[in-house]
């Protein structure tokens, strides 16, 4: 499953990264995080104190990458509307959610401040982020100046994360994608 490139450590972040974004925290145990990465429990706890330093680990390194994706489409070239538009429309895996956006809702995450900072941090840096895209597009005339930069922001994120949980409830990532659109259009027409 994983090359010999890639260290213990490493693959017991990755590991955990995908199991928490399948299962959440609590269906995340030490042995089949221990299993999927091909290592042993003494290899486990000889870089992690435990599940909680681990999963701590793994949250951060999801935040850090879901940042640097965003930022690839929010930092890109293009008019405001059209990096917001390229972010939106980034491929995503639709009907797994959001890796952060979904321990948002895991009661064990936001119970412990530690696995919450990332969480908390992360939607907070990308509402900021697309603050200052809405707020360049409209000095720049592409977008119009009334809507408040910070709640334009808001709705966005709140789109995409919406728009994951509806479409998991269908089972189909139309209304995520209708979601995209409609906001799109908004922002268009504003």
């Amino acid at each position: 499953m994983y090359s010999g490139l890639m260290s213990t450590q490493d693959r017991l972040i990755e590991t955990t990264q995908d199991l928490l974004w399948e299962r959440g925290y609590g269906g995340t145990s030490p042995k089949a995080i221990q299993q999927q990465a091909g290592v042993g429990q003494g290899s486990m706890y000889h870089h992690f104190d435990g599940k909680p330093d681990l999963a701590a680990a793994a949250l951060q390194r999801s935040a850090e990458q879901l940042r640097a994706l965003a930022e690839e489409q929010l930092g890109g070239p293009g008019t405001a509307y059209q990096r917001i538009a390229a972010y939106l429309g980034r491929e995503r895996e639709v009907l797994r959610g959001c890796r952060i956006g979904r321990m948002a809702q895991d009661p064990e995450v936001i119970a412990d401040p530690r696995l919450r900072a990332p969480v908390e941090e992360t939607l907070g840096w990308l509402r900021t982020r697309i603050a200052q895209v809405v707020a360049e597009g409209q000095a720049a005339g592409d977008l119009a100046a009334g809507p408040d930069p910070d709640d334009t922001a808001a709705a966005i994120v709140a789109v995409v994360q919406g728009g994951y949980v509806l479409a998991r409830a269908a089972g189909s990532p139309e209304p995520f994608h209708r979601a995209v659109r409609g906001a799109l259009a908004l922002l268009r027409t504003s």
